[in-house]
């Protein structure tokens, strides 16, 4: 997929729309995850450098009445991101108007401007979220080109990414956005084998066209986490009361037939009667989980199966935790992959979402080639969906 990229773009003298994705977690009015504005350094700072007039825009949260803008103003982000950069950032707390047209008029070179969370639009009638096509051309008149580089919202049709680019003459990816497109569009499209697919998370019925997608494309799809009950369940083996669609266990028993021999089942879990961190709790096989138990984890020997899986692999995406990772005494799984991912001479992507969550949080962000900065747009991605914010960014 040959896209224009930032680089390619004369930036000197002109004022750059950039969307980026601060839709960072927050508490009390402080971010308690910077990662994603660490992810757009790279971008905004090849802006300044080159002498770009750069104007930032980003959503945080959903808004949907008025009491719902508390706490989702961009201002704490602009803030932050001055430090990174080691420049003021200018904040201008309106998404429209005539205080921020003056003020994107005022800009010198290498100069940074960011304006109001753009959801603050959806409290007159979803224009932002709903790709209002006055609100997507008045926003690209603010500019001279328009940089995307929020991944995060790529499977969105928003004023922000795709409404922009109607009306603005050139469009390009940022650099984040482009290392997604190389890292998961080549995954997918064209993959080093052999290509195995982890899949974990809650749900199967959230990854049911990623499955479906990977069952062409993947030589193995390894099964972890919540979803894997409702493949044990399909097989008629006892579940207790692990989490389980029972309206998708035709369809788990489908995938499985479909599958013919690529997708693996752990063949041992963590099972405990409550779901707290301080239960008791054992290893069970796969067939011996009793009526009253819960499966919160693999256990020892899928970790050595699935970690013997991987050891010959050259290219492995990972979507969906192992298990209940956020408590400690049911982390172990989801460790046990990071581990393995990190001891393979491999291109490993972490499909973001919890997975990412999981890897940065214990230590092994370094370990791995790629984290995705966006959970829905990677499954999209995953699925082989062509994403609007992608798509709407010029060809070379």
């Amino acid at each position: 997929m040959a896209k224009k990229i930032v680089r390619d773009l004369q930036v000197e003298g002109k004022t750059v729309l950039m969307r980026v994705d601060f839709n960072v977690p927050m508490q009390d009015g402080k971010i308690t995850d910077d990662n994603r504005i660490v992810q757009a350094l790279p971008t905004i700072k090849d802006v300044m450098n080159r002498g770009g007039k750069l104007v930032l825009f980003s959503h945080l949260g959903r808004i949907k009445k008025e009491e719902d803008k508390l706490g989702k103003s961009l201002q704490p982000v602009a803030k932050k991101l001055s430090e990174y950069l080691e420049h003021p950032v200018q904040f201008i707390p309106e998404t429209r108007g005539e205080a921020l047209e003056n003020a994107i008029n005022g800009l010198q070179n290498g100069d940074v401007l960011m304006f109001e969370n753009t959801r603050f639009e959806d409290l007159d009638g979803k224009k932002e979220s709903g790709n209002d096509p006055e609100l997507g051309k008045y926003w690209a008149s603010l500019g001279d080109v328009f940089v995307n580089d929020a991944f995060g919202t790529a499977h969105r049709e928003h004023a922000s990414n795709v409404g922009v680019a109607k009306y603005t003459d050139e469009v390009a990816a940022g650099y984040l956005l482009e290392k997604e497109i190389k890292f998961i569009g080549d995954a997918v499209d064209n993959p080093e084998r052999p290509f195995i697919a982890i899949l974990g998370g809650a749900k199967v019925g959230d990854k049911i066209g990623v499955i479906k997608n990977l069952l062409n494309k993947a030589d193995k799809i390894l099964i972890v986490g919540g979803m894997s009950y409702n493949f044990l369940k399909a097989q008629g083996y006892e579940i207790g009361t692990s989490i389980c669609e029972e309206d998708k266990i035709e369809l788990a028993k489908q995938l499985l037939n479909d599958a013919d021999g690529k997708i693996e089942l752990p063949v041992d879990l963590k099972v405990t009667k409550e779901f707290s961190n301080d239960a008791e709790a054992r290893v069970a096989a796969y067939d011996d989980i009793k009526a009253d138990e819960m499966g919160l984890d693999i256990g020892p020997k899928t970790i050595e199966k699935y970690t013997e899986l991987l050891k010959d692999a050259k290219t492995v995406v990972w979507n969906g935790p192992a298990g209940v990772f956020e408590f400690p005494n049911f982390a172990v799984g989801t460790k046990g992959i990071c581990q393995a991912l990190a001891d393979i001479d491999a291109t490993t992507i972490i499909g973001g979402g919890d997975s990412a969550a999981a890897v940065i949080s214990f230590a092994y962000a370094d370990d791995v080639t790629h984290i995705s900065t966006g959970g829905g747009a990677s499954l999209n991605y995953l699925e082989g969906n062509v994403l609007p914010g992608i798509a709407a960014v010029d060809d070379k």
